[in-house]
């Protein structure tokens, strides 16, 4: 293997890079096969072709399982970010089928819990507002001196948000070891982002907040590691916070209008698990048999935690409001705490 072409990754890397991105659709189509099924109540948010972005960023981060390592806070399409950095696969489909046996106890069908141990930071819903959140966890890391960071992902549509912006000014004048990944499909929502801003990369506007700033393929796995690597450095040696534009194009809403028709047919092809199989043959980094066992495997796992979700219960309705609002127990209907407030007598 030429260590210089797969940026010093050695084969057990490549190859467990390909597991993640193989996992995560493996995943993701067995959940939207449950929610034809009808055991999926709420959205199926798939990655659709940003696979590479949620695992290479999460893998060129420090994963621990104590607490003291990097923390993450993607998108609710980024179930591959979960899986590195520590989400057990089981958990996954209970999460999504508000299973009571599930990290948020059935309280929440999606991928919004939080994880301190492993460092993963689930998204609020309001666009915007998980660069302030960040902003303030990777704060405390620069005030107690710890080599940490964190990174936070978001859409174009965020950076039209007062929340976004002022999060980023935040985070650039305290100088948050933070590393913002934005994931620019040129698409907000149902409309595209020429109609919200008149820059064609989101790096442009970093310059107006002193961020450092790179762009690269969102499909190329191994660019986007790299990408998120070499800013984290930076953010750990105290260069403060930086972005990551990761950059797509979707036809996914509208239409295409605008763009060149070649253009479109190139990035039509992109698919980012096609093109690192496709890579790792072609560099010898892994031969076909090696990709088949590694597929087999992650679409069996999958397979088997899916159903061992479906067999477990949802939640007790006594169960419902605990821990949702407050510690304190309340009863139907849910409005009146059943220890008065002594404030309130």
């Amino acid at each position: 293997m030429s260590e210089g072409s797969a940026f010093g990754l050695g084969r057990s890397n490549i190859h467990a890079l390909y597991r993640a991105l193989y996992l995560t659709r493996a995943a993701e189509e067995r959940l939207e096969l449950l929610r034809v099924q009808g055991h999926v109540a709420g959205d199926v948010h798939r990655s659709g072709g940003r696979e590479a972005g949620a695992v290479g960023a999460a893998y060129a981060l420090r994963r621990k399982g104590d607490g003291t390592g990097d923390f993450l806070a993607p998108t609710a399409h980024a179930a591959g970010a979960l899986f590195l950095f520590g989400g057990e696969l089981v958990d996954f489909f209970r999460q999504c089928m508000a299973r009571e046996t599930g990290p948020t106890k059935g309280k929440d069908a999606n991928a919004n819990g939080f994880d301190r141990q492993t460092g993963f930071v689930g998204a609020v819903s309001s666009p915007g507002t998980m660069l302030e959140v960040m902003a303030g966890v990777t704060l405390s890391f620069r005030l107690r001196g710890e080599e940490r960071v964190g990174v936070v992902f978001c859409g174009p549509g965020a950076s039209s948000t007062g929340a976004w912006h002022e999060g980023l000014c935040f985070a650039a004048a305290q100088e948050c070891p933070l590393i913002l990944v934005v994931e620019n499909s040129h698409w907000a929502y149902a409309k595209q982002t020429r109609k919200n801003t008149r820059v064609t990369s989101l790096t442009e506007m970093a310059a107006g907040y002193g961020v450092g700033a790179r762009s690269v393929d969102g499909t190329d796995v191994l660019a986007v590691f790299d990408a998120v690597r070499r800013a984290a450095a930076l953010a750990r040696a105290g260069g403060g916070t930086q972005m990551v534009e990761l950059r797509y194009l979707w036809a996914e809403h509208d239409s295409w209008d605008g763009v060149d028709p070649a253009l479109i047919a190139e990035w039509e092809e992109k698919d980012p698990i096609q093109l690192f199989r496709t890579r790792l043959l072609t560099n010898a980094w892994a031969s076909e048999q090696e990709l088949v066992a590694i597929e087999k495997d992650e679409f069996e796992r999958s397979s088997l935690a899916a159903e061992r979700a479906i067999a477990e219960p949802g939640p007790r309705g006594p169960d419902a409001v605990e821990n949702v609002y407050s510690d304190v127990r309340v009863t139907h209907p849910w409005a009146r705490a059943d220890v008065p407030d002594p404030a309130l007598a």
